[in-house]
């Protein structure tokens, strides 16, 4: 029962309780490895806060059930506030594993990586040009991308009413865990007029309409904004910025005012590896959002017009 769960955790966590410790995976750790019944415990807690599709862990289920047994830790043991995600958009509901939210944001999962490297398509060498009715025949006919397509698309279905921060972590975990040479093959593909089923496949992979129409579409200035009030998607702007238009970085940084000087014949992409890897990272978060310099000041054009080029401009990479 409830009751004899929360006496079993009272009693390991007053004994712990002395150490004065807010390492949430080290509490965790102890807990697993303790030899009074912790561990079956905490499966129980981790059964009520069931983990969902697709190793997202900061997103239970029965939230209901999960926030309740988790806010009667929390207003019992004050060393488990710091254990709880309440300021990140993808943890909106507070868990023990709320460090591991911290940890796990960006979706890497070992166990589908260790699936990937044993699929036929991972020994493939990236080459570009391929169309995306190609590439993605070639991922339903492989069990292992198939098998991950299938859990993306099932998030981010047409069929279905739009959740885009959902599809966003979908598009995340699909392209963030599989090989970057075929992560290459499906973010680069593209179709030769006038083909309407390649160009459906191309949306398919690229997460159209859901993970990247919104409407209304908002500005390219807002959609860097407010991506760097966002930990996770600052990390991956930053990286991208320096990976890609170093050039940009080393001479502006994040001043708005020198940015406004340049112009495009001034900015060189550097288009190597690790560029290409930095640009797949962006995938799956507001960066890929499709934005629009219209309804700007015309002061404020230049600055948008700039980060549009660098976020949806094709020239780094054709």
């Amino acid at each position: 029962s409830l009751h004899s769960v929360f006496t079993v955790l009272f009693m390991y966590f007053t004994s712990i309780s002395t150490a004065q410790t807010t390492d949430c995976l080290h509490l965790r750790e102890q807990c697993i490895n303790d030899a009074n019944g912790c561990k079956s415990v905490w499966n129980v807690v981790e059964d009520v806060c069931n983990i969902s599709v697709l190793g997202n862990r900061c997103k239970a289920e029965d939230a209901i059930g999960c926030n309740r047994i988790i806010q009667v830790l929390a207003d019992e043991y004050p060393e488990f506030k710091n254990c709880v995600c309440t300021t990140d958009d993808l943890c909106s509901i507070m868990t023990l594993l709320g460090k591991q939210c911290s940890l796990d944001k960006d979706n890497i999962s070992t166990e589908t990586k260790l699936q990937w490297s044993l699929s036929a398509l991972s020994k493939q060498a990236y080459t570009a040009n391929r169309t995306c009715l190609d590439v993605n025949k070639e991922c339903v006919e492989d069990e292992v991308c198939n098998k991950q397509l299938s859990l993306y698309l099932k998030v981010c279905s047409v069929n279905k009413k739009c959740n885009m921060g959902e599809c966003q972590a979908a598009i995340r975990f699909f392209y963030q865990n599989m090989p970057f040479e075929v992560a290459q093959m499906m973010t680069f593909c593209d179709c030769i007029q006038p083909d309407e089923s390649c160009h459906r496949a191309r949306e398919l992979l690229h997460g159209k309409p859901c993970a990247v129409t919104a409407v209304p579409p908002p500005s390219c200035l807002n959609i860097i904004h407010v991506c760097e009030e966002n930990e996770l998607c600052r990390k991956k702007y930053t990286t991208f910025r320096l990976k890609c238009w170093r050039h940009v970085t080393k001479k502006c940084y994040d001043d708005e005012a020198c940015l406004e000087t340049l112009i495009k014949g001034d900015m060189p992409c550097s288009a190597n590896a690790d560029c290409k890897e930095a640009y797949i990272s962006n995938w799956g978060t507001m960066l890929r959002v499709e934005c629009t310099c219209q309804n700007l000041l015309p002061t404020e054009q230049p600055l948008c017009k700039l980060f549009h080029h660098m976020l949806h401009s094709k020239s780094c990479f054709s």
